[in-house]
């Protein structure tokens, strides 16, 4: 087991192998440039969802800080060359289970509600990421709803039921 993680070190320092290398397969890549793109929907990204995005990175995949912002700076490129939701959204249907899928949606409501508000881009935003990962909307309003009343300010429109307008 010693001579395991001496070879691990190894590798570390010599570059042969970097542990925090996020590949274009990484699932965690898929949903960080999803989160980037909630961040980012109402043509700006505050400073407070900057500081969400960083601290639900490092919670949800158990990052360090340089890992981090690797993850931040690869999701940001993803996330610009992207043309739409599928690539991202298709590779986490391939990896993750439903409980999974969720726990993503979930994480794009709190980078949503960072700044205090919600607005009809970034609404529109998770029913079709929710649709494509195949979380109902049922699932999605609760979500929706439990992370809203967990952030400081809820926008306004938190009663919405099962037939809001996506």
């Amino acid at each position: 087991m010693f001579e395991a993680f001496k070879h691990f070190v190894a590798e570390f320092k010599d570059g042969a192998k970097h542990p925090s290398q996020f590949g274009d397969d990484d699932y965690r890549l898929a949903a960080a440039a999803l989160l980037v793109h909630a961040a980012a929907i109402d043509g700006e990204m505050s400073q407070a969802e900057r500081d969400k995005l960083r601290a639900v990175l490092l919670a949800r995949f158990a990052l360090d800080d340089a890992a981090a912002d690797e993850l931040i700076e690869k999701a940001t490129a993803a996330e610009q060359e992207a043309v739409d939701l599928y690539h991202f959204t298709h590779l986490l249907n391939r990896t993750l289970n439903e409980p999974g899928r969720a726990r993503v949606i979930e994480m794009m409501w709190e980078i949503v509600y960072a700044d205090g508000s919600r607005d009809e881009l970034e609404d529109n935003l998770l029913w079709r990421a929710a649709d494509l990962l195949g979380v109902s909307p049922r699932e999605r309003i609760e979500l929706r709803q439990r992370v809203a009343g967990q952030s400081a300010a809820p926008a306004a429109g938190d009663g919405d039921v099962e037939g809001e307008n996506p």
